[in-house]
């Protein structure tokens, strides 16, 4: 865990300014007289860095003067000791500053908004709420990452789409916007490109838990977008980066913290992750989930997430006068169609064939797997006895699922997009020995004895009554001014 956070004294800059202390994009900072060892022995030993020691190493990233290993180094160093708010602004300022900015037409400032979520199993939540926010009068650039840890990447997901492109220069995120209101885009080399390298890093370092790297990784990507309000979903539990609720808190109000001191309105959504969200983990089958959320129907907790964090951004950046009012709005977004005529505009837009685009937004969920990338073979679990389902321990299925090709071991490993498992039963349910309670789909020789073991130890029974689930959803760290 960081170390604990004090705010800086710097008054906070406009909305959308990076120019910092009048410069505008990274200085070409030298790293004398500091070198990069002695960067990184500093914080090793606890030390602080100063605005031109972590501007120079940032810049070291980008001009490729620092090598893997020093990279790897320094993110350890600051996993193990963290840094304080005004370290942490810094950092996220300079990884902002290391590409291109955004710019859009002035009428565009308050209906541009996003959701970020610091990543769970089944999490497709992205791929449903930026259309349907879209179909709300938004504007909403987001910029998203691939798989990290166990967890799945909304890039992932969506190139599992025959033809979808996520590298858009800044000029065509502005035409996706003009037609879809809404884009889901990779980091290029014109975006973020020093947090793009760190991103990567993080994945094959055991850094993916550190509190002020996954802060600097989210709003650098945010603050780039001259955003009105950002909301970010922050996991915990099983399955999450945080396994309890409190270390959950401290990354929200660290979010909401350095985001006000960049001068962006953020609120951070608290929601559980032990289980996974919805009934779909994998790449292709979460895009099938995620369309039939956007029909109206799908798993209730995925809507449930959906309307919830998107009531909550249409309220902080004043699209609706109450969250449940906003929540409202998503709603009917929903069920009326139009988020998913969103969501066909940006495929169309972004390079899937329009016919696809329309068979896969019009079809039947039997004829949208055909479309997709499929597994070779699917192989379903038996309940080993009679009981109510009291959990899915989504942290040993996505283990699973990534040994089998889900997700990525090494930064650029390809996956198996058609890999992952749908679960036959809801959290709640009454469930008899002998019930398959689990299908997974699978490309490669059938599961092992091991693998089977640990998905059966993910079902927990128990001898209770059958019940509802809760919402994931727990609690909204609002920023000062709400």
């Amino acid at each position: 865990m960081a170390a604990s956070m004090t705010r800086g004294t710097r008054a906070p800059p406009r909305p959308g300014d990076l120019s910092g202390e009048g410069t505008q994009g990274l200085p070409n900072l030298s790293l004398e007289p500091k070198q990069l060892p002695e960067l990184i022995r500093m914080k090793r030993d606890g030390g602080r860095l100063s605005e031109a020691d972590i501007r120079g190493f940032v810049a070291a990233v980008v001009n490729g003067s620092a090598q893997g290993t020093q990279i790897g180094a320094m993110l350890m160093a600051i996993r193990l000791r963290g840094m304080d708010l005004e370290e942490t602004s810094v950092l996220t300022q300079a990884l902002a500053q290391s590409g291109q900015q955004l710019e859009w037409p002035e009428a565009w400032h308050q209906q541009l908004v996003d959701k970020h979520s610091t990543g769970g199993v089944g999490d497709k939540v992205s791929l449903v709420l930026a259309p349907a926010l879209a179909a709300c009068g938004c504007k909403v650039p987001m910029i998203s990452g691939r798989g990290l840890g166990h967890t799945g990447g909304t890039l992932d997901k969506l190139e599992s789409i025959p033809g979808f492109n996520v590298i858009q220069s800044p000029e065509q995120m502005q035409v996706l916007l003009e037609q879809a209101g809404c884009c889901i885009v990779g980091q290029s080399e014109q975006l973020v490109p020093a947090d793009g390298i760190l991103y990567a890093a993080r994945d094959v370092t055991a850094t993916v838990d550190s509190l002020p790297l996954i802060t600097a990784s989210i709003l650098s990507k945010k603050v780039v977008e001259g955003l009105s309000a950002l909301v970010i979903d922050v996991k915990f539990g099983g399955a999450a980066v945080f396994p309890n609720q409190e270390q959950a808190r401290e990354l929200a109000r660290t979010l909401v913290g350095v985001g006000a001191d960049l001068g962006l309105r953020v609120a951070a959504a608290l929601t559980a992750m032990d289980k996974p969200l919805g009934r779909c983990v994998g790449n292709a089958l979460e895009v099938e989930e995620a369309l039939l959320c956007m029909d109206g129907a799908g798993p209730s907790d995925l809507r449930d997430l959906v309307t919830r964090l998107g009531g909550a951004l249409l309220w902080l950046s004043g699209h609706a006068a109450t969250q449940a009012q906003g929540a409202a709005r998503v709603a009917a977004a929903l069920d009326d169609g139009s988020a998913l005529g969103r969501f066909e505009l940006m495929l169309a837009a972004q390079g899937v064939d329009p016919s696809l685009a329309r068979a896969l937004c019009s079809g039947s969920p039997a004829q949208r797997r055909q479309l997709l990338p499929r597994a070779r073979e699917q192989e379903e679990l038996l309940a080993p006895a009679d009981g109510t389902v009291e959990l899915v321990r989504a942290l040993p299925l996505a283990q699973v699922l990534h040994e089998l090709g889900a997700g990525r071991s090494r930064a650029g490993e390809p996956l198996r997009l058609g890999v992952g498992a749908e679960l036959l039963v809801d959290v709640g349910q009454k469930l008899s020995r002998g019930t398959p309670w689990l299908r997974v789909h699978l490309d490669g020789p059938p599961l092992s004895g091991l693998q089977r073991r640990a998905l059966q130890h993910a079902l927990v029974l128990s001898d209770r009554a059958p019940f509802t689930a809760p919402s994931p959803f727990a609690e909204l760290v609002l920023p000062p001014q709400q």
